[in-house]
């Protein structure tokens, strides 16, 4: 960097400002290291670099003079107005390039952001559980991290604040519980308030409103709600102190209130101390099998996590006394959002291929704009070059053109930026609508942003010109002043080599387009096994009140006409769901446990949702013993146990959860969860009433209204306690979906303003092309060819370097959303209809655009043409 600053620097002031250099530097790397001191160190050279302190380089004359800069902005701002049609598409296509840039780094940044905001986020992790069979597991490194869950036991937080000296706090949570919250005359079913350690504030920095950190949950029975709860039961009356009725019978004293960060990988509405949920079931906080809890801590700082891993073995050894196999991995919360591969994640996981999409469609789409400029500028070289040959002519020299030319590209710059920023601000909301995300802006405001902005666009100036700068200066006054000179070879293939390559960007990112939609449109309407159409969801929350005559309340709803079929349940798809040890007896006659996930049903729940049995038989009332010693798989399940036939594994003996009996019956495979997951072993077993908590009705009603007002008449008649609170099931499934269809619709955006910017450039050429062609159209025209003609003679070298851009687009953009699929256990395969529709659009619409220009250029009198010869 020394050797930068001697090549630059004016001679008479190099020596002296060198030394104070040396100088702070030195004094820098004593107080605050040899690292910062050389960032600093750069810094302070890149600002000296500048007017009065550059070197005047031969040929650039006095260079520090201000009256020659001030002439070079002059004389571009003349030549910007003078080529009003020419400047407006290169501004036009540079500003919404770069607006889309920094509207898409805006969303970049706010995935990236997540969890930032806590004080130790460096020094916080979360464990991640593995629960196994019972067969011996000779290395568990070996294990993929995708066969871990975030979702674990509670001794592990309490054991490994014991064992390991670094861990600092540890906090535990539970998954969401439903709860029916009550204050004075307002009843409400909230179902996202969790059970939470009081080390909650130690771990995580979540603003605190009103109340105490340290204390807020301490106590059993109280509660910390968010702001939006807290006003939603007590508006703007102070809520600390107030007493919340939960579960019509329960009193909650509320203790706090906070504000949970929108970049937050997990959220909820309402913490109740875990104390609280210790003294209901105090047997689960030493039971390593039993899972439902979250465990995050924190490691003082310093702590070396390197050799953390080695130590796990023997951590379990001396906590762990179960049968099964058990592991535990610590996973960095820098991690958790973005780069898990865990299972039962406390929230939604961002998408590191949705960042790669976008920040790839950002460069396409500045990359387009970009070539836009070079390519108009070099465009305009015939026009331009009696200018440089005259002022070659009078004396100029060719490192001052250059600079003129290069001052011309950087003012455009500006200008188009000062154009992104205001749309930038237009177009911010509406990027939150489309995301359903708070997306601050703040940051790009900040003086070391503004710094970086400023050099960032003086880089896109001189790229962007660089090409043009040295192709106009390079002219020879006498070929142009003569009239023999003719637009260079190589200016005409670097024009069809950037106009290729924004083809081949248009022809990808619509490609894009095409593969996503079709991908939605997969994911709404495939075979999910069983029928998610009209079938409402009543959810009362393991309401005791509602359990002690479900069978009264499911038998009259059945009753109403609408309702062809009704069942009770604990999930439905779509829902949250447990995993049971199970044990199955092999074909070997041998018992293998394994952890399949557990549906608790009724006898109608598999004709309610309609639903393929494919061996045994469901449960049944005929049958009063299922309730206790029946159990019936899906297809995955039976593979699971060692089965290839469904019908082997009926009458086979089962052990889950304290139960023993026979495998009745196999259900074919249904998706219970999105599509970007296969379908996982399960087990389905009788429900008893205090294990249920949802009723599941089949409607055939054209008249949803109706139907829903009188089915909750019967509800309020039978629960007059309760909300009517439902949903239909198909809703709430495709809920899962929501980010692939946020994602669609922004990728979709961003991809038609690609293309918008490159048929600016597009026509700006075709501007270009016929205006150096009218002449020869004229004569065409004098010796009679067709409009028509003329017409395919003006498109067909654009329609020649379109269908180049095919060969190079259609395996790359293949390639590319062939590896997107894969973040989708079922997808579509890409056929070559979505590269065929692809082509046309583009075709046509580079058709249109050259249009607006060629058809009238063909249609001119030939006279005006010809008027000077």
């Amino acid at each position: 960097m020394l050797g930068f600053f001697r090549w630059f620097c004016n001679p008479d002031y190099a020596e002296d400002i060198e030394g104070d250099l040396v100088e702070r530097f030195q004094r820098t790397a004593k107080k605050k290291g040899v690292r910062t001191a050389k960032w600093l160190f750069i810094k302070e050279i890149l600002l000296l670099f500048r007017p009065g302190i550059v070197r005047s380089p031969a040929g650039f004359g006095e260079f520090n003079q201000y009256g020659m800069i001030k002439n070079y902005f002059k004389i571009s701002l003349r030549n910007i107005l003078r080529h009003k049609t020419f400047s407006a598409l290169n501004i036009a296509g540079l500003s919404v390039g770069i607006a889309s840039c920094l509207l898409i780094l805006i969303y970049v940044n706010n995935e990236r952001s997540y969890d930032t905001y806590n004080h130790q986020y460096d020094n916080t992790y979360r464990v991640l559980h593995y629960f196994g069979n019972q067969e011996e597991i000779d290395d568990f490194k070996a294990i993929a991290n995708k066969d871990y869950m975030v979702w674990g036991n509670a001794p592990a937080a309490p054991a490994l604040k014991d064992y390991f000296p670094e861990v600092e706090s540890v906090f535990r949570f539970t998954s969401p519980s439903p709860w029916l919250v009550s204050y004075r005359d307002k009843t409400f079913s909230e179902n996202n308030i969790v059970f939470a350690d009081s080390t909650a504030f130690e771990v995580f920095d979540w603003p605190m409103i009103a109340g105490n950190p340290k204390s807020a949950l301490n106590r059993p029975n109280t509660i910390v709600l968010t702001k939006k709860l807290a006003e939603k039961y007590f508006g703007v009356e102070n809520p600390i102190g107030q007493t919340l009725i939960m579960d019509t019978e329960d009193p909650f004293e509320v203790t706090g209130v906070i504000d949970i960060p929108t970049n937050s990988h997990f959220s909820f509405d309402g913490m109740i101390s875990m104390t609280t949920f210790k003294n209901m079931r105090p047997e689960i906080f030493e039971n390593w099998g039993y899972v439902d809890f979250y465990t995050y801590f924190t490691v003082r700082p310093g702590a070396g996590m390197s050799d953390f891993a080695d130590r796990i073995p023997d951590f379990l050894e001396k906590n762990f006394t179960a049968s099964f196999n058990y592991d535990v991995r610590m996973e960095p919360l820098s991690e958790a959002y973005l780069y898990s591969e865990a299972g039962r994640q406390p929230g939604p996981s961002g998408s590191l291929s949705n960042i790669f999409v976008f920040t790839s469609v950002a460069i396409f789409i500045l990359l387009i704009a970009s070539i836009n400029f070079m390519n108009l500028s070099t465009a305009r070289s015939v026009e331009r070059a009696k200018e440089v040959a005259i002022r070659k002519t009078i004396g100029s020299l060719k490192s001052a053109l250059i600079f003129q030319f290069l001052v011309e590209a950087i003012l455009v710059s500006f200008l188009a930026a000062t154009v992104a920023m205001a749309l930038v601000l237009i177009g911010h909301p509406y990027l939150e609508m489309l995301s359903g995300k708070s997306l601050p802006i703040d940051w790009l405001f900040t003086p070391r942003n503004g710094v970086l902005a400023v050099f960032s666009v003086l880089a896109l100036g001189l790229v962007s010109g660089s090409y043009p700068a040295f192709v106009l200066s390079g002219f020879k006054p006498v070929s142009v002043l003569k009239g023999s000179f003719k637009t260079s070879s190589n200016g005409i293939w670097l024009r069809k080599t950037l106009v290729t390559l924004q083809f081949v960007l248009s022809v990808i990112l619509l490609v894009g387009t095409s593969v996503v939609y079709s991908q939605l449109d997969f994911l709404r309407t495939h075979d999910l096994g069983f029928n998610p159409d009209r079938v409402l969801v009543i959810d009362y929350g393991y309401d005791g009140l509602v359990q002690r005559k479900i069978e009264v309340i499911k038998r009259e709803l059945k009753q109403y006409p609408d309702v062809v079929d009704a069942s009770a349940s604990r999930a439905t798809p779509g829902d949250f769901f447990p995993h049971a040890g199970t044990g199955v007896e092999e074909p070997s006659g041998e018992i293998s446990y394994q952890s399949p996930a557990i549906y608790e049903i009724d006898e109608d729940f598999i004709s309610t949702f309609q639903m393929n049995l494919i061996a045994g038989r469901s449960f049944s009332v005929d049958f009063p013993l299922d309730s206790s010693n029946a159990l019936m798989l899906n297809e995955a399940a039976v593979r699971l146990y060692g089965y290839s036939n469904p019908a082997d594994v009926v009458g086979k003996s089962f052990e889950q959860w304290g139960r023993k009996g026979k495998v009745i019956g196999v259900v074919q495979d249904f998706n219970y969860v999105s599509l970007h997951n296969k379908v996982e072993p399960l087990s389905l077993r009788y429900g008893t009433r205090e294990n249920i908590s949802m009723l599941s009705l089949r409607l055939n009603s054209d008249n949803y209204t109706n139907t829903l007002s009188e089915l909750e008449e019967i509800w309020r008649q039978n629960v007059p306690h309760r909300p009517f609170d439902t949903h239909f099931l198909d809703q709430n499934f495709n809920a899962q979906y929501e980010a692939d269809e946020r994602f669609g619709i922004i990728f979709t955006v961003f991809s038609g303003l690609a293309v918008f910017v490159a048929c600016l450039g597009l026509f700006g050429l075709t501007i270009f092309s016929t205006a150096q062609r009218t002449k020869e159209v004229g004569i065409r025209k004098v010796l009679g060819a067709s409009t028509s003609s003329i017409v395919g003679l003006l498109s067909r070298d654009f329609l020649q370097l379109f269908v180049v851009s095919l060969l190079v687009s259609v395996p790359l953009s293949w390639y590319i959303m062939t590896r997107w699929l894969e973040n989708f256990a079922y997808s579509i395969s890409i056929g070559w209809e979505v590269f065929a529709w692809s082509a046309i659009c583009i075709l046509v619409t580079s058709l249109v655009t050259m249009s607006l220009r060629t058809i009238g250029t063909a249609l001119s009198n030939p006279v005006d043409a010809l008027r000077d010869e």
